[in-house]
This record gives C-alpha cells, sequence and structure tokens, in this order.
C-alpha cells in the first residue's frame, strides 16, 4: 500500500527536516559560525529591539571626603529596530511524479531528493541574504548595510550619529598587509579586536600570495569545522562563497546576532493539496534578522581587485 501524505509529512518532519537545519547551517562558513557563535532565537515581537550602547556615564568623577557628587542623567543608551524578515522553500511532488515512484521506499527517496533542492536553496538565499546591502525590502539586511560608514542602519542614520558608522576603506584596490593592519587597528579597542576575517576565494589567494611559507598558520577549530582557513594577527581569514566580489570583512562576532523566530525556526508545513491541480505541496519557513549592536568595531575593504 502506498503512503499517504500524511505519512510522507511526517517522515519528512521527522527524519529530513533536522537534517535540513544542520546543512543549512554548514553550508558556508558564516551560517557555521553564526550557529556556534552568534545565532540567537526569539519569541516574537513586531520588531527586534537591539539596545546600543553609545555614551559614558557623564556623572563620574574623582572626590575627597564630602564633596558633593554629580548625579545628572545623560543619555547613555538607545536602540537599533530590524524587521522581521521572512523566507520559504516549496516542495512540490505531482500525481506524474507520485506514479512515477511508487512504492514506500521509492517515495521516501524521492521525497528526500525534494527536500535537499529545498534545503540547497534555502540555503543559498539565506547565506546570499547574510550580504544583502538593504536595496530589496523583503531580505534580511546583510553586512554591507550593517558595515557601512554612512546611510540608516537600524532606523539610526550615520550622518547625525557618527559613533553608529563602521570602519571602511574604499580605497584600497591592491590587497596589502599594511592595508590589513590599518583597518585591523581602526577595528580594536584593547582586547576587543575582529574575532574572523571573511572574504572571497581570489582576495584569499591574493593573501596567501603576500605571505612567506613559514607564515601561513590555520586556525585548527575552522579547519575541524570544514573550512580552510589562514592568519591575521591570530584572527582566521576565511572564504565565504557568498561574500561579494572585491570585498573583506574584519567581523567582531560579540556585537553580532542572527536572530531567528523560534515559531518559524525552519517551520515545515506538511503537504496539501490544492483544488485545481494535481499536487500536493509542502514548505519549509524561517523569519530572522542578522544585527549589529556595535558597528563601530566592525570593518570592511570593498574596492579590493
Amino acid at each position: 500500500m502506498a503512503l499517504t501524505y500524511g505519512e510522507i509529512s511526517a517522515i519528512t518532519e521527522k527524519y529530513f527536516i533536522p537534517k535540513l537545519v544542520d546543512n543549512i547551517f554548514t553550508s558556508n562558513v558564516l551560517l557555521q559560525r553564526a550557529r556556534k557563535k552568534f545565532m540567537q532565537t526569539q519569541d516574537g515581537g513586531e520588531r527586534i529591539m537591539c539596545p546600543v550602547m553609545y555614551a559614558t556615564t557623564s556623572a563620574s568623577d574623582w572626590y575627597s571626603g564630602a564633596d558633593t557628587l554629580d548625579i545628572t542623567a545623560n543619555d547613555q543608551i538607545t536602540s537599533a529596530e530590524f524587521e522581521w524578515k521572512q523566507a520559504y522553500a516549496n516542495i512540490t511532488i505531482t500525481r506524474l511524479d507520485d506514479l512515477k515512484n511508487s512504492g514506500k521506499l521509492a517515495t521516501v527517496n524521492f521525497v528526500k531528493s525534494k527536500v535537499q533542492v529545498a534545503e540547497k536553496t534555502l540555503a543559498d538565499k539565506i547565506g546570499t541574504g547574510l550580504y544583502n546591502l538593504g536595496t530589496d525590502a523583503d531580505a534580511i539586511v546583510g553586512l554591507r548595510l550593517a558595515i557601512d560608514s554612512t546611510g540608516t542602519y537600524g532606523g539610526i542614520d550615520r550622518s547625525t550619529y557618527t559613533w553608529w558608522a563602521s570602519q571602511e576603506d574604499s580605497s584600497t584596490t591592491a590587497l596589502s598587509l599594511s592595508a590589513m593592519q590599518a583597518l585591523y587597528g581602526d577595528c580594536t579597542i584593547g582586547n576587543d579586536k575582529p574575532s574572523v576575517i571573511v572574504t572571497t576565494q581570489d582576495i584569499f589567494d591574493d593573501y596567501f600570495a603576500l605571505l612567506q611559507p613559514q607564515q601561513r598558520f590555520q586556525d585548527s577549530n575552522t579547519a575541524n569545522a570544514g573550512f580552510n582557513n589562514l592568519l591575521f594577527r591570530g584572527v582566521p581569514i576565511v572564504v565565504d562563497n557568498k561574500c561579494p566580489a572585491s570585498h573583506m570583512f574584519m567581523l567582531n562576532e560579540d556585537y553580532l546576532k542572527l536572530y531567528i523566530h523560534t515559531k518559524e525556526n525552519f517551520r515545515f508545513e506538511p503537504f496539501q493539496k490544492p483544488l485545481n491541480q494535481n499536487v500536493s505541496s509542502a514548505k519549509i519557513y524561517f523569519a530572522g534578522a542578522l544585527t549589529s549592536s556595535n558597528c563601530r568595531m566592525q570593518g570592511k575593504m570593498n574596492a579590493l581587485v
């Protein structure tokens, strides 16, 4: 007896969806690091409110004995606001597909292959979205807008609030160690420094060529996760195939968050049949946002050739 669509849905949700989620987060280096270091689920809210500390306490000083202490309040914290962004991938099985793949094992294997296609589609969609410039209003706001010296990000205008600007090098066209050091220094305060550098394969190759053979060290944790890397100042440099051309990002992951809605965390919607087609369709849903709470500690080069 053939499997019902209810049974196919149950098998898909129990066995295929968890594997899909794992594969999406290991599909590229930034998603893999997000899951390990800066992914967070959130129950809801009209928007994601990200507290931003931008000033120290003005009522603070040395004092002696019975000196009068200043208790004047000053503005120190505001919030950046980010909208939930939604994505989905469809899984459709036509009646003809069903007939061609009759038998329980054949049906399960066919559905598995369709889920794998949806997995690759969502991985591409989300991985690319992490670098979105913000020009697609429906897509997740990505690093190209989060890490910038101008524009409005999270509802805060950088032309008015200059402390919200990132470190941006738009003048360097040929990668050099000195230019990298200058940007790294701009993104560093004491021990607060970039934790990963993400770039393209071409720029990674340029960096490789700048090093002497004895300098070509790797970060073992990143390599064990399946991603080749080199080190700069002890920070792993990795290739992300979604990284836009000419870009190198120096990221401080302590100030990044990939929020995922708990009720839309790759939620599987079971197979259903429309009234006007001889098909059954299921969907996988995602809702989230990428945020930065301290843009000043992030940097990028965006004119490398």
